[in-house]
């Protein structure tokens, strides 16, 4: 091995671990940025509109459904597109801020995996 390639070996170790860690660096710091939820659209209720909880949506399961897309009978809110039934009581009922239906079921599907089903107050 002639000398110049051996010093060319060399220079390029450096040069590898600096891309190594600046790509390194950058994977770190996409995957530490703090995860945020979408917001909800305004409505005449709430102009600015209104962010879903994280827990809720992931980010992207949620949105606002119309009014006859959800009942209700004695043992709770019937989600009419899939005929799932969401007791009162569950822990997944949600108060609506802007007084209009939002479902969040998994991934926005229409599976009838509900994760919340925010509702309007019944002053609404």
């Amino acid at each position: 091995m002639s000398a110049a390639t051996s010093r060319s070996a060399e220079a390029a170790r450096p040069a590898g671990r600096l891309l190594f860690s600046l790509f390194a660096t950058c994977a770190i710091a996409v995957l530490a940025t703090p995860a945020c939820a979408h917001d909800a659209k305004p409505t005449a209720a709430m102009p600015q509109g209104w962010t879903y909880p994280f827990s809720c949506c992931s980010g992207y399961d949620c949105r606002e459904v119309s009014q006859t897309s959800i009942s209700e009978r004695p043992d709770g809110y019937v989600i009419k597109g899939t005929g799932e039934v969401v007791a009162y009581s569950d822990k997944r009922i949600k108060n609506s801020p802007d007084g209009e239906y939002h479902w969040c079921s998994v991934a926005g599907s229409n599976d009838g995996k509900t994760i919340c089903l925010f509702v309007p107050p019944s002053s609404y």
